[in-house]
């Protein structure tokens, strides 16, 4: 969430900022409300405090006096407990709408990051040219046609928005996972194996909560009285393993990276460009992601965007990269970078991987903090996150960009070693 100390001092900036993503009416109102939340708890503190200390001198002039054998002119110390008692829970009750209120905010999109949906990303880089292909084929078409992916029976066992990889489509899938482990351990990120079921304080720590909490799948109160989700995506859990921990400084930046199947609860693709295995309710995904102290985001960013896009150029396929606009990305990060690979079936680029810096605001919502060498006082880390990357994407942008007239499909060369064959051809069978 935001700095409460920030809208005190600056709400104009707070205010500019927060209106590339939302109504500006609708920004002056929250923070009005806010603001007049944040007056109303000092206040109280105010009282509280003030009533402690009168009734502590009470106390010891009721007790002198009793010492003293005299008459006590004050009041039994029991007297105010309950007009105490009675500004605690009003201040109680106000911190927990304060909470919630800043909890709905959205982080503040960097000074580079236009207003605007899609409509206003930017392409800032191309790898590439598009292949020249005659007669194209989608992926869907050639996973039949090659025996990789089972549309009819992943539906058969978990309903619309699943599949299911056979043969030579789930040694690929494997070998690219394999691969994208392999490369990211090379470029110093610590492999994790997180549980695939988090508690809800994970789901808020990452400010997926309580905006997208139906989005996910939950189980029902009575098995898991705490709350519990299935992650949809290890960015979730690789930061709700640092809650409320103060991490040390000379290990920063802090990288790590994680596969998981992700689970989603968004509806499967039914346009041209989100059949098969592009959109889904699980699919296959390597994460990474670094805890940096604030000076060292902007190289972080940069090293995590070059590293993605090295996996793509790696597999040889054609993409872009595109700044996205504030409506566009996810509203905990302050900026966003995608890489995109390039679809011939459709003439779209689609997202393989999301590269975002989320500044602080990750890290007050789950108190993930470090203390400065010397200093008392404690700050909180940057968080930033990448796909690296999702293979249900992969997986078509290989299909299609390396497809043959032939109807075979080219293995990507640092994949060959692995499936033991250069190119993907019918089974025999």
């Amino acid at each position: 969430m935001l700095d409460m100390d920030l809208i005190r001092k600056d709400r104009e900036a707070v205010a500019s900022a927060l209106a590339k993503r939302l109504d500006p009416a609708e920004v002056t109102r929250a923070l009005d409300e806010i603001q007049r939340l944040d007056q109303a708890r000092r206040a109280l503190i105010t009282d509280i405090d003030a009533d402690r200390q009168r009734r502590k001198a009470e106390a010891r002039a009721y007790a002198a006096a009793k010492r003293a054998g005299a008459e006590p002119e004050a009041s039994a110390p029991e007297a105010g407990r309950k007009q105490l008692a009675e500004l605690e829970a009003e201040l109680a009750e106000v911190q927990a709408t304060l909470r919630a209120r800043m909890s709905e905010l959205p982080n503040l999109p960097a000074d580079d990051v236009v207003a605007g949906g899609k409509e206003a990303n930017r392409v800032v880089k191309v790898f590439g040219e598009p292949p020249t292909i005659g007669q194209v084929r989608d992926h869907v078409e050639l996973s039949r046609a090659l025996g990789l992916v089972d549309h009819e029976r992943g539906v058969k066992l978990g309903g619309s928005g699943f599949w299911m990889y056979t043969g030579m489509g789930a040694r690929l899938e494997w070998a690219l996972l394999n691969w994208l482990i392999e490369r990211n351990i090379e470029a110093g990120y610590e492999f994790l194996l997180p549980p695939h079921l988090l508690l809800d304080t994970a789901g808020f720590a990452a400010g997926q909560f309580p905006k997208f909490y139906d989005d996910v799948y939950h189980l029902d109160r009575q098995s898991a009285p705490r709350g519990q989700f299935l992650l949809p995506t290890s960015e979730t859990a690789i930061l709700g393993a640092y809650q409320d921990e103060i991490l040390d400084p000379a290990k920063l930046p802090l990288r790590v990276f994680a596969y998981t199947p992700c689970y989603r609860r968004e509806a499967a693709g039914s346009h041209s460009d989100e059949r098969g295995t592009v959109r889904g309710h699980q699919f296959n995904k390597v994460e990474i992601f670094q805890f940096t102290l604030p000076e060292q985001a902007d190289a972080a960013l940069t090293a995590m965007v070059d590293h993605a896009e090295s996996l793509v150029e790696g597999l040889g396929l054609h993409y872009q990269r595109s700044l996205l606009a504030a409506g566009d990305a996810s509203a905990s990060m302050r900026k966003t970078l995608d890489i995109e690979v390039w679809m011939p079936s459709t003439g779209k680029y689609k997202e393989v991987s999301s590269v975002s810096w989320g500044g602080d605001y990750q890290a007050r919502r789950a108190a993930i903090r470090y203390k400065e060498p010397g200093g008392k006082q404690t700050r909180f880390v940057h968080t930033l996150n990448g796909s690296a990357l999702a293979t249900s994407r992969l997986l078509p942008a290989i299909l299609e960009q390396f497809q043959q007239p032939d109807g075979s499909v080219l293995v990507p060369e640092v994949l060959q070693p692995k499936l033991g064959v250069d190119r993907l051809t019918p089974p025999t069978r």
